[in-house]
């Protein structure tokens, strides 16, 4: 008599490459394998696929250096496509942004030998990427009537302008005209812009310089209460994180003020968790702070968000309803 059990488990499937293969087709093999990298990119899909079409509050965080990255338009057409509804991310990836929006540009393939020389020659780098001097004064030669238009329009009777930063990024995308520009995407289609850490970024530089002549102040409780009132409204939440930092955490303790959890969470890291720092803390660490559940779904993607971030977002195209 054969006593053995029949096998429960499922069996892990070796990825299949063909020519002309489609990348929605290569992300349906990723998930047949299921494991290591593949599983969890197809299993980010899954969940984000599931939270689109569940119609959650989608919640995008973004760290690092996205735009200098590559990762500019797909970001502005999750945004065009209804596929986030909230951003919260760091001054840099605005100013990066606004930098092409304002016809500067960010560059490959420079030869050289120290990064002396490169400071020599007024080039900034980003690991193998490169943006000039002159872009960040182009930025500023159009960032600055930006900001005194929007100053003249809506300071108050005593002269002086008190402004949240999502106020302030729809008024700035308001004033581009750059399709490919994510801040100008938000700004029509109603997504708020919160830049918690204004100040640590070019553009909060910039509008320091601003308000050495003009009275303007940022509004961090007013970013604070929309925010909250946003996570507290929605009936679902969900979150894709591409890296952490800042935005990560301030995503997460929108959330706190309701007696509702996140129901979905993604975050594409490669940041590790013995530190303690947010960036590599799990999701399921989250549970204990009452940001996720044992019920919510959620996938930690370890890899480069440059990589990971556009086959999610083709393999979700595929499947949303």
């Amino acid at each position: 008599m054969n006593h053995q059990k029949k096998n429960k488990f499922s069996k892990v499937n070796h990825i299949n490459c063909f020519a002309e293969q489609t990348v929605s087709e290569l992300m349906d093999e990723f998930a047949n394998s299921g494991v290591f990298g593949p599983g969890r990119i197809a299993e980010a899909i899954k969940i984000y696929t599931e939270m689109i079409n569940d119609k959650a509050t989608i919640f995008l965080g973004l760290a690092g250096a996205l735009v200098p990255g590559g990762m500019r338009h797909i970001i502005t057409d999750m945004i065009n496509k209804k596929m986030v509804h909230v951003i919260v991310t760091t001054g840099a990836n605005v100013t990066h942004d606004l930098i092409e929006s304002f016809g500067g540009e960010h560059v490959k393939g420079i030869n050289y030998s120290s990064d002396e020389e490169l400071r020599q020659k007024s080039i900034d780098r980003i690991y193998d990427a490169f943006v000039s001097d002159e872009s960040f004064m182009n930025f500023e030669d159009h960032i600055q009537p930006i900001l005194q238009d929007i100053y003249s329009k809506y300071k108050n009777e005593n002269n002086q302008l008190i402004i949240s930063t999502y106020q302030l990024m729809n008024y700035i995308g308001e004033r581009i005209s750059d399709k490919h520009s994510f801040v100008r995407a938000a700004y029509e289609n109603n997504v708020p812009i919160f830049i918690p850490a204004y100040g640590d970024s070019v553009l909060g530089l910039q509008t320091w310089l601003f308000s050495q002549m003009n009275k303007i102040l940022i509004d961090d409780m007013e970013d604070l209460s929309k925010i909250q009132q946003i996570a507290r409204d929605a009936e679902k939440a969900g979150t894709l994180f591409l890296g952490g930092g800042v935005p990560k955490n301030y995503i997460f303790q929108s959330r706190l003020m309701s007696p509702k959890t996140y129901d979905y969470a993604i975050q594409i890291t490669m940041d590790r968790v013995e530190t303690g720092g947010l960036s590599g803390a799990s999701l399921d660490e989250a549970i204990s702070w009452g940001k996720t559940s044992s019920k919510s779904k959620m996938v930690t993607v370890v890899a480069d968000v440059t990589i990971s971030l556009p086959l999610i977002f083709v393999g979700t195209l595929a499947k949303v309803n």
